[in-house]
């Protein structure tokens, strides 16, 4: 029996494919190891969002090459997602341990590529792009049971131009709803107590094949299947936010009150320069619109720093933006320039010393907004997951404001011993910049 070993790097939508992948092959008779060093074949899921992740993605190839080079000579390696797609070529000719490279739309033929590869024992390169022929594949969870990602949509059709996801994954592609939901139903029945929808751009969900917005609907739908407590969103463009799934948002009580709304940059100027949708004044009257609509709102937020031509007049405006708004949860990113991309050409690029300084300067003071914002939360009582142990008596959790991996935890004081999954209330009780410390009031049955 052949040994699988999954490295997925990048986001959460890679790590649904990389979750297919696994899936389908053991359907096929696979069978999955922990250890690189024991497997037959060694698959590298990768990205190539920014330089960074590029570059965490050829580390891991480089280092799957020194397992086969020096501790087991029969590994095969298999480089598959957006560093193969974008650089499928060069990956073969610079790194010729690779024997499969496999690009974004080919992960559902996974078990064809390995089958086609063990009867000709010659690299295989397919950067092509494919439509599969059905929807719902096979999947092996990778994260804990009580918690699945759920994947709506493929590609991108925003084309902002510091990005290069469209060139790598394709045009915008809705999934039919009743596949979606049929996804959705395994998963729960598999133990997923929370969803986590999400897509490149969820907000434009059902535009493509239906003419019209329907998120709200696969949102009901979900909501309906017995054992989901909750349902999270994730990239909601804010150009696309629109009344039924704001409403949605206020009656629904499995819909998290959790707006993961990516904006990028608040000066026009530069929001016309990243071909965003939107300007300021739609952005601000939105996040107005969300506080006065949806009692306990929290709103997340992604910025670039550093974007071309970026002055230090528009950097102002950003942070007098922060200050004003003071946002729940932001994520800052110094801008990456990239080949094939619009902004790659455009002038006045910022130097990296600026970038450095600008990013130091927005997380300073989002870090104290934080910390500001966290203290207003002691003495509050909040539904919180445990999900692990982290010292005696002291447990690791999220509330609805907490997403996996990308937000804050609160830590819980308590010598009970709690089921990893559950929601517990907790009190809390202090504050950290990004994180809370509470202890438990009661559990919930």
């Amino acid at each position: 029996m052949k040994k699988i070993y999954m490295h997925s790097l990048g986001c959460s939508k890679n790590l649904v494919d990389s979750e297919h992948m696994l899936g389908i092959l053991k359907k096929k008779g696979f069978k999955t190891t922990e250890f690189a060093d024991k497997a037959d074949y060694i698959i590298i899921n990768t990205c190539s969002f920014i330089g960074d992740a590029q570059q965490e993605s050829v580390n891991a190839i480089l280092a799957a090459a020194d397992i086969k080079n020096q501790v087991n000579s029969r590994a095969k390696i298999i480089v598959t997602g957006c560093l193969a797609q974008r650089f499928g070529d060069e990956l073969a000719k610079e790194i010729p341990e690779v024997d499969v490279i496999v690009g974004t739309s080919g992960f559902e033929k996974i078990d064809e590529y390995i089958e086609s590869y063990e009867k000709t024992k010659k690299l295989i390169v397919d950067t092509g792009v494919h439509e599969s022929d059905e929807d719902n594949f096979p999947r092996n969870i990778l994260t804990e049971k009580w918690y699945a990602y759920l994947k709506i949509a493929e590609g991108c059709s925003n084309n902002c131009t510091y990005c290069v996801i469209p060139k790598l994954r394709g045009p915008f592609k809705s999934r039919k709803i009743e596949n979606i939901v049929e996804e959705a139903q395994m998963l729960s029945e598999q133990g997923a107590k929370e969803i986590i929808i999400i897509a490149q751009d969820t907000s434009k969900y059902g535009i493509d094949i239906y003419g019209e917005r329907k998120l709200h609907e696969v949102i009901q739908k979900i909501s309906e299947i017995e054992g989901i407590e909750w349902i999270r969103i994730h990239y909601l463009y804010p150009e696309d936010i629109y009344d039924e799934l704001i409403e949605e948002f206020k009656t629904n009580d499995k819909l998290l009150k959790y707006f993961d709304i990516p904006i990028q940059h608040i000066n026009d100027r530069i929001l016309r320069t990243m071909n965003r949708n939107t300007n300021r004044r739609q952005i601000t009257e939105l996040i107005d619109k969300i506080r006065r609509e949806v009692k306990g709102a929290v709103i997340r937020t992604s910025l670039i720093t550093g974007f071309p031509g970026e002055t230090r007049e528009e950097h102002e405006e950003l942070k007098q933006f922060l200050n004003e708004y003071r946002l729940d949860r932001v994520g800052i990113f110094k801008y990456s320039r990239e080949e094939d991309t619009p902004a790659y050409r455009l002038p006045n690029q910022i130097d990296e010393e600026v970038k450095e300084q600008r990013y130091n300067e927005l997380m300073e003071l989002q870090q104290n907004i934080s910390y500001e914002n966290s203290l207003e939360k002691v003495g509050e009582i909040y539904d919180v997951r445990i999900e692990e142990k982290d010292v005696e008596n002291i447990w690791v959790g999220r509330t609805y404001m907490d997403s996996v991996d990308i937000d804050g935890v609160v830590y819980v004081s308590s010598d009970k011993d709690f089921k990893l999954g559950n929601i517990y209330k907790v009190k809390i009780n202090d504050a950290l910049e990004y994180d809370l410390i509470g202890e438990v009031y009661y559990e919930m049955v």
